[in-house]
């Protein structure tokens, strides 16, 4: 009965060891869970509140400068923005538009316009591919309803003293990162063989990673000269 006695006390120990090698684990995976959900909401919430609180107090910086500066392209500050985009099927206000592509520059919560002297152009030149990226998710996440773009829609970009107004006529729902082909002077990829006026909005794909790109083009329909009021065009009434 001793011998008997001695194995069922084994076996108890055995199962009480595994017991709490179970527990532990499950404690384990049950902090690293709440980790990864806290890094979730860190990514994908808390990053928005941060960068949309900075690019609001860029733009109003800008904004200042316009009230306070003389007129022309030449004025712009390159440093702290250029200009404001404004996408109405996109649902997200305005955006902040500064220098650079880069994620210190797009974490702001603003888009970035592309500096590569053989791809970069401005509005205000007389062709040109004025080429944008933006976050699809987090910080601002700016481009995050791109999808809802669609050929025909307008989209704007305001200066200190005009207003320009694109007509949307392509759009190219999944490409590789490594093609910069859709940045060139001519995008024709897009369907474009001639120089023209043209606004490439970039941002990432499928949503919530990084291994595609999304691409919206637009082509210049018309100019409006900014009033004494603002006073937006008819697109963003």
């Amino acid at each position: 009965m001793s011998g008997v006695r001695t194995s069922v006390a084994r076996t108890d120990r055995g199962r009480g060891r595994l017991a709490a090698a179970v527990g532990v684990i499950g404690e384990l995976l049950i902090t690293a869970g709440v980790i990864l959900a806290l890094f979730v909401v860190y990514s994908l919430w808390w990053t928005n509140v941060l960068a949309d609180r900075e690019a609001k107090r860029q733009g109003n910086h800008v904004r200042d400068r316009w009230a306070q500066g003389p007129s022309g392209p030449g004025a712009l500050d390159t440093k702290d923005g250029i200009g404001f985009l404004h996408v109405p099927a996109m649902k997200n206000g305005e955006v902040l538009v500064k220098r650079g592509t880069g994620t210190d520059v797009l974490n702001e919560g603003v888009a970035g316009f592309y500096t590569s002297p053989a791809k970069a152009a401005m509005p205000w030149e007389q062709q040109g591919n004025f080429t944008l990226a933006a976050h699809r998710d987090g910080h601002g996440a700016k481009f995050h309803n791109i999808d809802k773009v669609k050929t025909g829609d307008r989209v704007v970009f305001e200066t200190r003293d005009v207003w320009y107004v694109y007509k949307v006529y392509a759009e190219l729902k999944q490409t590789s990162k490594y093609n910069v082909a859709v940045i060139d002077p001519v995008p024709k990829e897009s369907g474009k063989t001639k120089p023209g006026r043209y606004l490439t909005l970039t941002t990432c794909t499928p949503v919530y990673t990084s291994d595609y790109r999304y691409i919206v083009w637009a082509e210049l329909e018309r100019t409006e000269k900014v009033d004494a009021d603002r006073t937006p065009p008819k697109e963003l009434r």
